[in-house]
């Protein structure tokens, strides 16, 4: 690769300022490189809650970001807009000779790059692109027909195969941070050359604020989630003590088994090259547990990559036209969790309350939504892709695909997941649903997985009174499930 005067980076879902590829490479092959990362209006504009906390945990990420370019004598700059006018302007007005990003693999975000790439072409200015958020992507990891895989155990097989140390090596950026652009270095620049208004690289090197944004503060640091660079790593290095368990814990949402790395991973605080090559070389079933649901993030991305089409529609296409009942007044019942079931109850309670819910809790929810109540899993994708501080596009649809078996690699039709048995078998004592459902506090826990079949006089001693105090089941599973099966069978193909 050629080496360039003066270079452009720009951060998107890379927000750390270690083994960070492009970042690397713009740092190896440039004199000067600059930072940049965009708010964009693009995106920003389609939330319409303006208490996002998805804004607020990017923006906390951004200025520990900033705060880390600025210790090691550079600046990273901040702009608010749109990316495809921006990010031309910027590099034309810095008289960037290339611009370094890692890839993202969302189809919105693979046509903004093309348009960018297309802009900086026009004046000779290359983009290059990187491999980042995953280990292996596009034609790497491919079947024997040289096609992707549309099944996960034969796919992590064929990852697993390929996987070298080598793959897992971290990007030394720090070996070349003397390369980046500080403050006092800022290259002339003629506006006369220009078509647009000039950024203020002075003013851009300042952290917006939320509300210039356009949003409102969250209760996001209220909650227990570190944030930034350094809360990626506090909570990867908790995680630690008890990897050894997750194969046993992570099922248990009242269990602090899991790695919470979910959101850090979605926005790049954390390497993904660093927990995977932890967890390869950790020995017992937790760390390996722990890595197959790792490169379950590998496939769902490539799967999106590969069909973009199930953004919207179903993976298997005889299952496109179900003819789902969708009905709203039950649909709000499940969004506030009053449905009656208490397991799924609190884990869309835990989602309100926290921007969070345990995986395990997310196929009970979204099965209960999709074979309970015969409501369209694009309902149910959409609500959480709305809450989900850790929404990620591939994995969101993936699962839902995955609970509605009408993705590849999905749950038969034909096997439904029975809320009260699995209430029994993930909460035994029911100490998650007692968190969040505090009605149910005092609820006997041969009782706590079906309080409706509490007795009038028990409900009394309990102070819970069924269709009052916490609502009796909206829909009797049994018969859900007879109805649910006879959708699936007799559903044809469009």
């Amino acid at each position: 690769m050629r080496h360039y005067s003066t270079s452009l980076c720009w951060f998107r879902r890379d927000l750390r300022l270690y083994d960070h590829v492009a970042l690397y490479h713009a740092l190896k092959h440039s004199s000067i490189v600059y930072c940049v990362f965009v708010f964009d209006t693009d995106i920003l504009h389609k939330l319409s809650d303006k208490k996002d906390r998805r804004v607020e945990f990017i923006w906390h990420s951004v200025h520990e970001l900033s705060l880390a370019l600025r210790k090691n004598g550079s600046a990273l700059y901040i702009l608010h807009g749109s990316a495809c006018q921006l990010i031309p302007q910027f590099a034309l007005q810095i008289n960037a000779q290339a611009v370094f990003i890692n890839r993202d693999y969302e189809p919105d975000a693979i046509k903004r790059d093309e348009n960018i790439a297309q802009q900086l072409a026009q004046h000779h200015i290359p983009i290059n692109v990187y491999k980042d958020q995953v280990i292996f992507d596009r034609n790497e990891v491919l079947t024997g027909t040289n096609k992707p895989f549309s099944i996960f155990t034969p796919y992590k097989n064929a990852w697993l195969k390929k996987l070298k140390n080598s793959d897992l090596h971290a990007y030394p950026v720090e070996k070349y941070f003397s390369a980046l652009a500080n403050q006092d270095s800022l290259n002339t620049f003629n506006p006369k050359e220009f078509t647009f208004p000039t950024i203020d690289l002075k003013k851009a090197q300042k952290i917006i604020s939320l509300s210039l944004l356009g949003f409102k503060k969250t209760d996001l640091t209220d909650l227990a989630l570190p944030l930034g660079m350094s809360g990626a790593q506090e909570l990867f290095e908790n995680f630690k003590y008890h990897m050894a368990h997750y194969h046993e814990w992570r099922n248990l949402p009242s269990m602090k088994g899991m790695s919470y790395l979910s959101a850090h991973l979605r926005f790049g605080t954390i390497s993904i090259r660093s927990l995977i090559s932890y967890a390869y070389h950790a020995t017992g079933q937790g760390a390996q547990t722990w890595l197959s649901e790792l490169i379950w993030r590998d496939f769902y991305k490539m799967l999106l990559y590969y069909h973009p089409y199930v953004m919207d529609h179903a993976f298997k296409t005889q299952f496109e036209n179900l003819a789902f009942t969708n009905n709203m007044e039950r649909f709000l019942s499940w969004k506030s969790g009053l449905t009656g079931y208490p397991l799924v109850d609190a884990g869309m309670r835990q989602l309100n309350n926290t921007g969070f819910m345990h995986n395990r809790l997310r196929m009970v929810t979204a099965s209960f939504l999709v074979k309970d109540l015969q409501i369209d899993w694009r309902w149910g994708e959409k609500y959480f892709s709305e809450k989900l501080i850790d929404f990620d596009l591939s994995s969101n649809n993936g699962g839902w695909q995955w609970v509605a078996s009408t993705g590849c690699d999905a749950q038969p039709w034909f096997r439904i997941f029975n809320p009260v048995t699995q209430s029994e078998k993930v909460d035994p004592n029911g100490d998650f649903i007692r968190l969040y459902l505090p009605e149910l506090i005092k609820c006997p826990n041969q009782f706590i997985h079906a309080p409706w079949k509490l007795s009038i006089n028990q409900q009394n001693s309990c102070d819970l009174i069924i269709g009052k105090d916490y609502p009796g089941p909206i829909v009797d599973h049994a018969i859900a499930r007879e109805k649910t099966l006879l959708l699936y069978k007799n559903t044809k193909s469009p």
